[in-house]
């Protein structure tokens, strides 16, 4: 069997509770030898840029996964800059980890909006896709990659957080700490960040 190596990619923007259950649960079920946690710098389907900036939620993302041995930080994309497109990073991993299983991590509803992803069917033969079935969705990809994606469900961690509701929170003149992990609320304070 060749070692496993799972790609958990996000904004991160701030990491919090939820993101370590999803990592914990990947790496329980799939038997990940490792795990790539990648923080994007600017996600192709998303509106807004992030509240943080990198070095920001790099450093956040560091502390946040800082008691995981298997979990590994890797900022190639923020590196690279620009729209962080997973057909970038797929390639780059493929090439340096031949002969490696390569498992995407994404929710379901990702899932459903995979073929708007740039290069899907290349994509597909890089990698397997283990999702996180939630909101009642399925773990199925769309009609056009049916037979191409190959998809792995993992059961959804129960998590009452986002990062938006966080982000909410730490506007609030309360500024509540809820759902973050104690390095990463610390950072939070120390540096200012979602005030306003």
């Amino acid at each position: 069997m060749p070692p496993t190596i799972g790609i958990f990619g996000g904004t991160f923007d701030p990491p919090h509770l939820g993101h370590l259950a999803v990592a914990d649960a990947a790496h329980a079920a799939l038997g990940l030898d490792s795990l790539l946690v990648i923080p994007a710098a600017h996600a192709p389907l998303r509106d807004d840029p992030p509240r943080a900036s990198d070095p920001d939620r790099l450093a956040m993302v560091a502390l946040a996964f800082a008691d995981r041995p298997w979990a590994r930080v890797d900022a190639r994309e923020m590196r690279r800059g620009g729209t962080s497109w997973s057909i970038d990073t797929a390639r780059e991993l493929a090439a340096e980890h031949a002969g490696v299983r390569l498992i995407w991590i994404l929710g379901s509803d990702q899932l459903l909006r995979l073929d708007r992803w740039k290069d899907v069917a290349e994509l597909c033969r890089l990698v397997e896709f283990a999702v996180l079935a939630r909101d009642g969705l399925r773990a199925e990809p769309p009609a056009s990659l049916r037979g191409l994606a190959r998809v792995i469900p993992l059961r959804q961690p129960e998590s009452p957080w986002s990062s938006t509701l966080i982000r909410e929170a730490l506007r609030s003149p309360v500024r509540s700490r809820n759902g973050l992990p104690p390095a990463v609320a610390a950072l939070i304070e120390e540096r200012g960040l979602y005030r306003d």
